[in-house]
């Protein structure tokens, strides 16, 4: 339980770092690329607890992380085509990929009760410091209306996220 702990605490910790990174007022390529990476982060997530997880609660919450987000990344890959913009790859993309992928790794190694509590206790901590980011940075620093439009969008689909995690949470205590 303590490495589980402190695992979520560095997790919650090389996020918080790496959206740090895009401090210096992202451009519109930049945020569209953040924005896709971190979807496609929630998705990988998902497809994982989906081949592992055995809980019922679990598997619903993934399922909806797996839909969501695929259909939000759907949207902004429409968007960025109808307004001819290429995402643009960035440090803080690659920071998060490269994070998400170690946390993926260590999240495999896990099974049953300790799977399912690591993966929502992430998923809990992600979605905090995502909204915190859409909320602080990304938002904020949108120049488009489309893409902030979008964005804002997101974040309230994502602060829902973060509860119906927090709810699935707390029925595995």
């Amino acid at each position: 339980m303590k490495t589980l702990i402190s695992t979520l605490g560095a997790a919650c910790l090389v996020l918080t770092a790496t959206l740090a990174i895009a401090a210096d007022k992202p451009t519109d390529p930049q945020i569209a690329h953040i924005a896709y990476s971190a979807g496609v982060i929630d998705v990988e997530a998902a497809k994982l607890a989906l081949s592992k997880t055995k809980n019922a609660d679990v598997k619903a919450f993934a399922e909806s992380m797996q839909k969501d987000h695929a259909a939000v990344n759907d949207m902004a890959l429409a968007l960025v085509k109808k307004l001819n913009v290429t995402p643009e790859d960035n440090a803080t993309s690659q920071a998060l990929t490269k994070a998400a992928e170690e946390k993926r790794a260590e999240l495999g190694k896990l099974d049953g009760a300790a799977f399912d509590k690591a993966y929502v206790d992430n998923e809990v901590a992600y979605h905090k410091q995502v909204n915190g980011a859409l909320e602080t940075l990304l938002i904020p620093s949108a120049q488009n209306g489309e893409l902030k439009g979008l964005l804002e969008t997101g974040l309230k689909l994502f602060q829902g996220h973060q509860q119906h995690a927090e709810h699935v949470a707390a029925g595995l205590k």
